[in-house]
């Protein structure tokens, strides 16, 4: 009997330590960087992206993506947002300015005390994706066709 329990406490040692701990190339320092800014997080999911890390999770019922280096130096912090959360000349200058595209994707990111918004929008032909720019407006980041 002592045999089983002793079997079963190590089990599940074994497999909280491995939820625990970082892999693929997620660092320590990130992981206890993540859990000292956002000690609330919940449902914590990493991605290693090269030159920095990706970390998803939950927070007051909100999606949230935080960036990190690999050293755990927090980057920045962001969510997708709905469009009336924008503010309002971006609102305008999107409307204006895009009227044929309906919006597929919007996130707002908080770098370093200045806040960008990104946007996808989309028609028949083409996908863009928009950055805010400081003057309110919007700038092309990237663009694909559609075949």
């Amino acid at each position: 009997m002592k045999k089983r329990i002793l079997i079963f406490a190590l089990m599940l040692t074994g497999i909280s330590y491995s939820f625990a701990n970082p892999t693929d190339g997620i660092t320590k320092k990130a992981v206890a960087s993540l859990s000292k800014d956002f000690s609330n997080a919940h449902n914590v999911k990493w991605e290693a992206k090269g030159k920095y890390l990706l970390a998803t999770f939950t927070l007051n019922n909100d999606v949230m993506f935080a960036y990190y280096s690999n050293d755990g130096e927090f980057m920045a912090i962001g969510r997708n947002i709905l469009s009336d959360k924008l503010p309002i000349y971006q609102m305008i200058e999107l409307k204006k300015n895009y009227e044929g595209y309906w919006i597929s994707n919007l996130f707002e990111v908080n770098m370093h005390n200045d806040t960008y918004y990104y946007v996808t929008v989309e028609n028949a032909e083409q996908t863009l994706v928009l950055k805010s720019s400081e003057n309110g407006g919007w700038e092309v980041y990237s663009k694909t066709s559609k075949e």
